[in-house]
């Protein structure tokens, strides 16, 4: 991201000399092109973009295949309303960290996952359905 003109805000670097340790990093001004917005990142990191609408900011939400988590912040209960509805992620959360417990079910869409942890619909996965239909005996 750095080498496409994005600007590391914080973090960026490695920590220390041993193990797999990376600072957490916020970059700001990030092109569309930065792989950091075409891959699905993991590690400690928040690449910042801007929008001038809520759905152009809702379609880049989309754009790719994968869909784990998302994360909203608003005062406007409608826009709440229509990022609830349009925003194709398996959890999303608004206007707060993300806050995960057994009784929420954990999982992505998409290429992000298939199914959920934790809550009831961890069980699904673990039962089979039958459908019996039966007229008189």
């Amino acid at each position: 991201a750095r080498a496409k003109g994005a600007v590391v805000a914080t973090g960026g670097e490695r920590v220390g000399d041993a193990g797999n340790f990376f600072a957490p990093t916020v970059l700001a001004d990030v092109p569309l092109e930065a792989s950091v917005f075409n891959d699905e990142p993991f590690g400690p990191l928040a690449a910042v973009r801007g929008f001038d609408s809520l759905e152009d900011a809702i379609a880049e939400a989309n754009r790719l295949p994968y869909g784990l988590a998302g994360y909203a912040f608003t005062r406007s209960i409608k826009n709440a309303q229509l990022l609830m509805n349009r925003v194709e992620v398996g959890m999303l959360w608004i206007n707060q960290p993300a806050t995960p417990s057994a009784e929420l079910p954990f999982g992505g869409i998409k290429d992000s996952g298939y199914g959920s942890e934790g809550g009831p619909e961890a069980l699904e996965s673990y039962l089979n359905t039958k459908a019996i239909s039966m007229v008189g005996v």
